[in-house]
């Protein structure tokens, strides 16, 4: 996803005000560089798979409404929408008094979205009926489909609040995405502090928030290991040699979330560990517990996630144990950590290796430090199509801990959920009814009323700084393979965008359509036991 080579309206420019972390360099100054777990169902689900069945078979209908060829389909959407570049950068200091900030739009890829398209209501509500006669339904079952512009063409249950599963994560994508600076990255960086007399030094490896960091050489290619700590080792290493310096005492500062990385209800959905990684600054394939360089050189994707090996729950230490071996192989000796005591957390030993200081809730970054190396992740904008494609729900957390952050929210999981609302709220949508248990629908409790999803989905047929939010939708037929398998009518591929929700007994799925004649619909479907 790349933008737009040619700005063929510059002078075309909007203000807002600039009132949260928008840019890298303002993070950097901050303290908070930068860019940032998927829920595998249990098999033994069958009313939930026919509740799932039910939800797709809709959509299959849906399309046989509304399908069109593939030449309307380029020349009437607009769901690749305009990408925005942020041109100021301002401290921390600076954004305590907020200034407008000049955003340019990028031209669009294709033509704009006639909103104002006719909808059948009839054939409309035919299809909902057809879905809510479904015998394994119950009366916790809601659904919605609306024009382009959100009206509501037909809809039962729709103020009903039911559990979202994963469907809650494009709340947490719009939100992220209206107040994060979708173009910048989560920075992972090595600050050094020599001594008197340059032979040795006290390095700290700072997150940015990156759980997609590799162990080996950054990755172009890939989301998943776009910034790979071996590349950022060899120019530590470097910088290091450049000054004299052999020798170092080492520590990883993994402040930039506090101490609360994990939702209150979190693990009674996922005891085992497997699909949410604690919120941190840093982590290696998002703290999966895997051979990440054999998995590939199996013939494995590095961006797919179709197993779900056990999570590391501490991602910090072990990334710091990766970086430190890595260090020994370009000749720097590493050392235990003697800096400020109060600052650090000896964290356990892992596997028989040595234990590694890190730093949880100060950062150890002092006026002495410097930065030698840095390394970037993909943009916000690529790890938020990642996330949402992949159903990943500790990137979802973290988006909302970024949200939280810029917004100046309380630091914590209850932040992130606030944060989420609060621009929500300032979207103009209706989160009556709204409960967030976490940002990504993995934990119990969660509920939101049809309404509020069909709004959110209304956003995504806007041009503008939710761009991301609605182009990281899982597109049946061409990306994703959960959407993929569940595409009943393969007639239908590549004109849809959707994210899916499937826990436990939950089903749900909302997203757009493409029309025949042009322009384009929006749904939402919901079904709890």
């Amino acid at each position: 996803m790349q933008d737009d080579e040619n700005v063929k309206n510059p002078d075309n420019i909007i203000e807002i005000p600039e009132d949260a972390f928008t840019s890298k360099e303002s993070r950097e100054k901050a303290g908070f560089t930068s860019s940032l777990g998927a829920q595998k169902p249990p098999k033994s689900r069958n009313r939930a798979v026919v509740c799932l069945i039910a939800a797709a078979s809709v959509l299959s209908l849906m399309c046989g409404y509304i399908l069109f060829d593939s030449k309307d389909l380029l020349q009437n959407r607009d769901f690749i929408q305009s990408r925005m570049a942020i041109k100021n950068n301002k401290s921390l200091q600076e954004l305590s008094s907020p200034k407008p900030k000049k955003i340019a739009h990028y031209a669009s890829l294709i033509k704009q979205l006639d909103k104002n398209k006719p909808v059948d209501k009839d054939a409309a509500e035919k299809v909902l009926q057809t879905f809510l006669e479904n015998p394994a339904l119950g009366p916790n079952a809601a659904a919605v489909i609306a024009d382009a512009n959100g009206k509501i063409i037909a809809a039962k249950n729709e103020d009903l609040a039911l559990q979202p599963a994963s469907t809650m994560k494009t709340l947490t994508a719009l939100a992220a995405s209206h107040t994060l600076d979708m173009a910048s990255t989560l920075d992972t960086l090595v600050y050094a502090s020599c001594d008197d007399s340059g032979s040795a030094a006290r390095i700290v490896l700072r997150g940015g928030g990156d759980m997609l960091l590799g162990a080996g050489q950054s990755d172009p290619n890939h989301v998943n290991g776009r910034a790979g700590l071996e590349t950022l080792a060899n120019k530590t290493a470097a910088a290091l040699k450049k000054r004299g310096v052999k020798i170092v005492q080492f520590a990883v500062d993994d402040s930039l979330f506090g101490a609360k990385r994990y939702p209150d209800l979190i693990n009674e959905n996922d005891e085992e560990g497997r699909f949410y990684a604690p919120t941190s600054s840093v982590a290696v394939d998002e703290g999966r517990n895997r051979d990440f360089a054999a998995w590939v050189s199996y013939g494995n994707d590095a961006d797919d996630t179709d197993d779900y090996p056990l999570l590391d729950r501490h991602p910090a230490v072990s990334t710091g144990l990766i970086f430190a071996n890595l260090l020994q192989k370009y000749g720097i000796d590493v050392r235990e950590w003697k800096g400020d005591s109060a600052k650090i957390t000896k964290a356990a030993k892992i596997s028989g290796a040595d234990s590694m200081h890190v730093s949880y809730k100060k950062s150890l970054i002092s006026a002495d430090f410097s930065q030698i190396a840095r390394v970037c992740s993909a943009p916000l904008s690529e790890i938020m199509a990642y996330m949402l494609r992949h159903s990943d729900n500790s990137l979802a957390e973290e988006f909302g801990r970024l949200t939280a952050l810029a917004m100046h929210k309380s630091n914590s999981p209850k932040g992130a959920t606030l944060a989420v609302q609060d621009v929500l709220r300032d979207l103009g949508i209706d989160i009556n009814g709204l409960h967030m248990s976490d940002c990504s629908g993995l934990s119990p409790k969660s509920a939101v009323r049809a309404v509020t999803l069909i709004q959110v989905q209304a956003q995504n047929l806007k041009a503008g700084l939710g761009a991301a939010a609605a182009e990281g939708l899982a597109l049946p037929g061409v990306w994703c393979t959960s959407a993929r398998k569940r595409l009943v009518d393969k007639s239908a591929a590549g004109l849809m965008r959707v994210k899916t929700g499937f826990l436990g007994d939950v089903s749900s799925m909302v997203g757009n359509v493409s029309r025949k004649s042009g322009g384009a619909l929006t749904f939402a479907v919901v079904v709890n036991p």
